[in-house]
């Protein structure tokens, strides 16, 4: 039976691709809805993105909420200089034509979870984790029915890229963070030190243009406009490609390598704020709390996301 999950997102051009490699996979997936969080741009723009995202995937039946318009506790730090004014640039998406549900996206996760059999329901984070946050600090219940969250997050050998000590979706909340990682839910997480090895390079951005589908050409026109910050900010041969790794660690574990550990967030100190403070090579008797993702097969990866992304229209 396909696994049932919950998308929680900042759209951001490589969530979209991850919201695409999601709806493309149906024997792998029943997407119940898509949740959107303040995180690489506002909230109005990441509602509107997930809209425009689902609807590309000619998936209107599923269900998008807004969620928090901020963090927990500390002011917004969002992202344009890399995604762009709207958070989506690059594509000429048309406005979405489905409006958003009228619930709050928090009181949707909750509601949700707490109606479904226990550990039915996986959440796919790819933003800032304050929705979830919210959720269990509101109704803390819900801990114990969440199957697991797969993650996109965090950094320990690559260290930061928002700043030298942390990555961005745990920067901007680690508040948030903290609540998610000491709760005691089953959690994988995509941190740097993978989706960094998951370079668009030229060639695997052209071979999705040439599926000659929207979607594909859609990719490869996020991939062009948000890959300029990396390329110039790393010198590499192609920009890394982050959330789409949590859907595809779904559909095929086998392609990453990572092991049980302890992940601490660092919420206090004005230098290293947001860190995942990653205890991997296992020094210290603090439980291990998470499956920390270390390498994966980049080839495979693409070869997944191409093949996946060519079944939609």
């Amino acid at each position: 039976m396909p696994r049932k999950i919950i998308i929680d997102t900042d759209p951001g051009q490589d969530d979209a691709v991850a919201i695409l490699l999601a709806l493309a996979s149906p024997e792998d997936f029943e997407v119940m809805g898509v949740v959107a969080v303040a995180g690489n741009v506002g909230l109005h723009h990441n509602a509107t993105n997930a809209r425009k995202v689902v609807e590309l995937a000619g998936r209107k039946d599923v269900p998008v909420y807004a969620g928090c318009a901020r963090p927990m506790r500390r002011t917004l730090v969002t992202a344009e200089h890399v995604h762009g004014d709207t958070g989506l640039n690059g594509p000429d998406l048309p406005a979405p034509s489905f409006e958003l549900q009228p619930e709050h996206g928090v009181d949707y996760l909750i509601e949700t979870f707490m109606q479904a059999d226990p550990g039915t329901i996986t959440l796919c984070t790819l933003g800032p984790l304050t929705n979830v946050a919210m959720a269990l600090v509101k109704e803390p219940r819900i801990a114990e029915r969440i199957a697991e969250i797969v993650m996109m997050g965090g950094a320990y050998f690559e260290v930061g890229n928002i700043t030298p000590a942390a990555e961005f979706n745990i920067y901007v909340d680690p508040d948030a963070a903290d609540i998610v990682f000491r709760s005691g839910i089953k959690l994988t997480v995509l941190p740097l030190d993978v989706t960094h090895q998951m370079q668009a390079t030229p060639e695997r951005l052209q071979a999705f243009r040439a599926i000659g589908n929207k979607a594909g050409q859609a990719v490869y026109e996020m991939l062009s406009f948000s890959q300029g910050f990396d390329l110039a900010k790393y010198g590499w041969a192609g920009a890394p490609l982050h959330d789409p790794t949590v859907i595809a660690y779904l559909i095929d574990p086998g392609l990453f390598e990572g092991r049980l550990c302890n992940v601490t967030i660092e919420t206090a100190s004005e230098l290293t704020i947001g860190m995942t403070v990653t205890d991997y090579w296992h020094v210290t008797d603090r439980p291990r709390n998470a499956t920390y993702i270390r390498s994966g097969n980049a080839e495979g990866f693409y070869c997944l996301l191409t093949e996946r992304i060519a079944r939609l229209p």
